[in-house]
């Protein structure tokens, strides 16, 4: 507990259908949380009883319903509003911490008051690295980085032991001082779900935050579970956030860069018969006015 009164942490999940991960997770929170950890579950209107289950066997958990599925920027600042935790824990429901985690994370952010966030290591299996974080996000960093950065840093963090302080970081955990992200505005409610964890880290730095990435701190990141059983309409989703990111950060080149690029692809993908069908058809609509559409995001 903090001075106050108030928990240290609070820990915040949003479930959407992720019955095959909620509970390994939810454990493991319990199991690695500080002493006196407040625990949110928010469920996007899942129908696989995943909530209900969860709630049944960790009654500790305090769970939040939404009507609908709201998306994860939504859900997670309907949690932060709720919470009462000087720091803010963001945990995707596909990922389990390792431990020791939360307390290596906490240990750098109480050694600089000026430390905004901070996040882990991800990685897939032991020597399996996810890149979670980056600096700048417009079309040629983000080309560069998928092409030539990721496949060298993937080999590089098995060996990285320091933190060091980043661009961005994933919030498929993130450890977050409240004070910074409420100062920020919390998660921008226009980004559904992706690049809202980007979004939220450029405003923290924009107000003199610090980011660490934080190696001793583990987390095994499944990644994609809720959205792989929907992988055409996830892409869609993944294109209307990259889009609005480049509109409210990027340069008007990056945004036409970027539209180009979206251009060929589905070019390609009409080519080879990936809009077929009623669900291609609809899908090739929704593409076609998500590049037709001015700017929107400010």
């Amino acid at each position: 507990m903090s001075a106050g009164g108030s928990p240290r942490v609070s820990a915040i999940l949003v479930n959407y259908n992720d019955g095959p991960h909620l509970e390994a997770c939810l454990e493991a929170v319990r199991a690695s949380a500080p002493s006196g950890a407040e625990i949110i579950l928010v469920d996007n209107a899942s129908t696989d009883g995943s909530a209900d289950r969860a709630a049944g066997r960790f009654p500790e958990v305090r769970l939040l319903r939404n009507p609908a599925n709201v998306g994860f920027a939504r859900a997670n600042n309907r949690a932060v509003g709720e919470s009462r935790g000087e720091f803010l824990l963001f945990l995707n429901t596909d990922a389990v911490l390792a431990p020791g985690a939360v307390e290596a994370l906490l240990e750098e952010a109480d050694k600089d008051a000026r430390v905004g966030a901070a996040g882990p290591a991800l990685v897939h299996s032991p020597g399996r690295y996810q890149v979670s974080f980056g600096r700048r996000v417009n079309f040629p960093s983000q080309f560069l980085q998928k092409m030539v950065v990721n496949p060298y840093r993937k080999a590089q963090l098995r060996f990285a032991r320091k933190p060091r302080r980043v661009g961005w970081l994933s919030a498929a955990c993130l450890l977050c001082r409240r004070e910074a992200f409420t100062g920020a505005g919390g998660f921008d409610e226009r980004f559904f779900i992706y690049f809202e964890d980007i979004d939220l880290c450029l405003r923290m730095r924009k107000a003199g935050w610090k980011l660490l990435y934080v190696p001793a701190a583990a987390v095994v990141h499944k990644g994609g579970a809720t959205t792989a059983p929907r992988r055409r309409s996830s892409r869609l989703e993944y294109r209307r956030s990259q889009v609005a990111f480049y509109e409210k950060h990027n340069s008007r080149a990056s945004l036409v860069l970027l539209r180009a690029y979206v251009r060929a692809v589905l070019a390609f993908g009409r080519l080879t018969g990936s809009f077929r069908g009623p669900e291609g058809s609809g899908l090739w609509r929704d593409y076609r006015a998500l590049l037709k559409r001015g700017r929107s995001v400010g």
